[in-house]
């Protein structure tokens, strides 16, 4: 008869100076838990170690930077939200470098100091040149010379030169081998971080043959945006394969082969004021005509920037109360030792004799 196998469990516990249980082994050795001021816990077949979180007061400094640093995230958020339609498929790094960058503009600010200022105050050349997938990046891949304009209206122009599509265009084998034809796709969206919108103004296409040489041209934007708006204008590349199927063409860009990237950023005219509360965004009558490519943001940057000044007002309304109470405190007691007057005698021993 065969034995019945049987499998033993150690379990180990760790306790705390008030032996309360805190943190376990679990059936795999790996330790879950808190125990004193270290948490315990499992990723995957690893035990991760790490100190217990805890609560510590932040300088004034220290909270205009974190302000900033936060405004930058969502900003960078909102960028990549509105061109997700343009560079398709985005590395995983583009969430930190766009980030990063657009940080980096509000630090190069020639206007606003720190947590008063927005990416309408910030220097957008920065921003230039960002890749959403250094995996393809544009300038890599698309090697022709491209210059941007803006006349007096606020329309741009894009000036690109001669095309060889057999040479100009590095692109990977797996792509190269079963394209059919290119896209070149130019985006312009108009921005207000202000009053939480943003706008596709205008998308232009080049298409043209996987052989085909092009003469340089000027690709102009007919839409006149509205002068509150921030535009940034993205250049990508689609390569498409042809098919039986009804569609004809497939589009063959991935996360090993999509190139974008922002290639010129302009600033409002009139980008507006702070909003002192909630933002609801409300189209005028030009607006109203082409309501549909306006769409709002999920944007928090202006809420903590609202935050930081209400708790840098009750920061100075506190020293204020706390200078008032001490100046008063001062000026009793110089009051006071003016008041007592000393009269000096003649000099008196004492003493126990009789």
């Amino acid at each position: 008869m065969a034995k019945k196998s049987s499998q033993v469990f150690c379990r180990a516990t760790l306790f705390s100076k008030s032996n309360k249980v805190m943190a376990k082994v679990d059936k795999k050795g790996i330790v879950r838990g808190t125990a004193g001021s270290v948490v315990y816990r499992g990723y995957r077949e690893m035990n991760i170690i790490q100190g217990k979180p805890r609560k510590f007061e932040q300088t004034s400094a220290s909270i205009r930077a974190s302000t900033e640093f936060g405004l930058s995230s969502t900003t960078a958020a909102v960028i990549r939200q509105a061109f997700e339609p343009a560079y398709v498929h985005r590395d995983g790094e583009a969430v930190s470098r766009s980030t990063q960058l657009v940080y980096r503009g509000l630090r190069n600010s020639l206007r606003g100091s720190v947590g008063q200022r927005d990416l309408h105050d910030a220097d957008l050349e920065s921003l230039i040149g960002m890749d959403f997938n250094m995996k393809s990046r544009l300038s890599e891949v698309l090697q022709v010379s491209q210059r941007v304009e803006r006349d007096e209206e606020g329309r741009l122009s894009v000036f690109m030169g001669a095309l060889n599509a057999k040479t100009d265009l590095r692109v990977p084998l797996s792509i190269s081998k079963p394209v059919s034809k290119y896209k070149i796709r130019f985006s312009l969206i108009g921005f207000n971080f202000r009053k939480e919108y943003y706008e596709y103004l205008e998308v232009k296409d080049l298409e043209f043959r996987w052989q085909a040489q092009l003469e340089a041209r000027e690709i102009r934007f007919e839409t006149r945006p509205e002068p509150d708006q921030l535009l940034m204008l993205s250049v990508s590349l689609l390569a498409y394969s042809e098919t039986r199927m009804e569609e004809g063409y497939v589009l063959l860009n991935s996360k090993e082969f999509s190139p974008c990237s922002i290639v010129a950023a302009f600033h409002a005219e009139e980008p507006g004021e702070y909003p002192t509360g909630p933002v609801n965004m409300k189209l005028n009558e030009a607006q109203q005509t082409r309501g549909a490519s306006f769409n709002n943001m999920c944007y928090e940057g202006n809420r903590l920037l609202r935050d930081l000044k209400r708790r840098n007002e009750n920061i100075t309304e506190t020293t204020t109360t706390a200078m008032k109470k001490k100046a008063t405190t001062k000026h009793r007691t110089e009051d006071g030792d003016d008041k007592v007057q000393f009269q000096i005698r003649e000099r008196i021993s004492f003493s126990s004799k009789r």
